[in-house]
């Protein structure tokens, strides 16, 4: 019986809009990713990571916008 090994896939979801990015490049940092992002989505620019969650083969990561939210 053979090993089937699998790399998991990092994806990154806007947690407000439930919009779910791509990973641009493994190498990059949490933080490098969503600079990356904020050009598209200005939410990112306070947002703060939160995960990781694991499901099916992906790597979830969620932005959560700290603008609008009290306490």
């Amino acid at each position: 019986m053979a090993l089937d090994i699998k790399t998991a896939v990092r994806v990154f979801v806007i947690d407000k809009t439930g919009v779910e990015l791509s990973d641009p490049d493994p190498t990059l940092s949490l933080d490098e990713v969503a600079a990356l992002y904020s050009g598209a989505y200005p939410e990112l620019t306070n947002a703060t990571v939160h995960g990781p969650e694991y499901k099916d083969d992906n790597v979830v990561y969620r932005f959560k916008s700290v603008i609008g939210t009290k306490g």
